[in-house]
């Protein structure tokens, strides 16, 4: 394999390389889940690197790519086991829009993968038309001409099943325990139900948690719950390096995989997943191409019994393009 640099002990395995010249050599069936935000083609150029996903000539290409990587991940994970992939909808043009997470749920289908649901991360519009200066989200747009407006772009998570059957169930004998969200659990529910470990149909507590994690849309994912990337960027322009929130990961993992499970992200940018799934008890295992994120990953698992994401800086976009501009 072609790796840069590697990091291996009894909590995670990390890699500087490409992920498609280390995932061939992950045994079959030896990941219980995988959890990861992919490049996003067209979008985004995270690299020079011409492995890397973001660089291929068009969108069609990058899919093309991306396929392989499914494919592989397919087969190392366990029977009846899940992955979570984070996307959005592309820009097709000026105005217009890819339909992205659609293209991600055909390749999984095509590597075996059953389609499980979709979850919508809700954002603020507002506070992306002043980050990016979309012209489509103006009011006054609204007042002037109503057919060049579209509605706020959301996030995703987009989950999938390999087959059916789980040997390892993934269990929850006295309920759900901790929250991951902005919104506080009542008072009085943690006070009965915090120690709870009887007919879990009473666990008033733990049916208030799945009630939000069941919801087809996520409202309160704090978006400053991240880890430090600031000293990843290697110029001003990297202004598009963007972890994702350890809420979503939270969530995913406290749903889809128990405690002891390896954890894949094979697009492990600055160590959001692989970070979140050792400080729950999980196996990490992680690959990045790009050596600052690489890096600055190494740095953040290096402190995970000490680093409180809480504190870390939140997203400094700075000033973007108008995605609105004439083409």
């Amino acid at each position: 394999m072609a790796i840069v640099e590697q990091e291996l002990n009894d909590r995670y395995a990390i890699y500087n390389a490409d992920c498609m010249e280390v995932l061939p050599n992950i045994p079959s069936g030896s990941v219980g889940m995988s959890v990861y935000s992919p490049p996003f083609p067209e979008l985004y150029q995270y690299s020079n690197d011409p492995r890397d996903m973001s660089n291929c000539a068009k969108y069609e290409e990058g899919i093309d790519q991306y396929r392989y990587i499914v494919k592989q991940i397919a087969r190392v994970t366990m029977p009846g086991r899940l992955t979570c992939v984070h996307a959005m909808d592309l820009k097709r043009g000026s105005y217009f829009q890819r339909d992205f997470p659609g293209d991600i749920i055909r390749v999984h289908e095509e590597a075996g993968f059953n389609f499980v649901c979709r979850v919508t991360i809700w954002k603020d519009p507002w506070l992306i038309a002043r980050r990016t200066r979309m012209k489509s989200l103006r009011h006054k747009n609204i007042c002037e001409d109503s057919a060049t407006v579209r509605i706020g772009p959301a996030d995703y998570v987009l989950v999938f099943k390999k087959g059916w059957d789980n040997d390892e169930k993934i269990a929850h004998p006295h309920g759900l325990k901790s929250y991951a969200g902005e919104d506080k659990i009542p008072e009085d529910l943690v006070k009965r139900f915090a120690t709870y470990k009887g007919d879990q149909r009473k666990n008033l507590m733990s049916h208030w948690i799945w009630r939000r994690y069941a919801s087809p849309v996520w409202m309160d994912i704090r978006s400053g719950r991240l880890m430090p990337y600031q000293s990843s960027k290697e110029t001003d322009e990297e202004k598009h390096v963007c972890p994702l929130q350890l809420d979503v990961i939270e969530r995913c993992l406290t749903l889809y995989s128990n405690l002891g499970d390896t954890v894949l992200t094979p697009f492990m940018g600055v160590g959001s997943e692989v970070f979140q799934a050792v400080k729950m008890g999980r196996k990490a295992l992680g690959v990045e191409l790009k050596p600052s994120y690489y890096r600055q990953a190494k740095k953040n698992l290096a402190a995970v019994d000490t680093l409180e994401p809480e504190t870390a800086a939140t997203l400094d976009f700075g000033d973007e393009e108008d995605e609105d501009a004439d083409e």
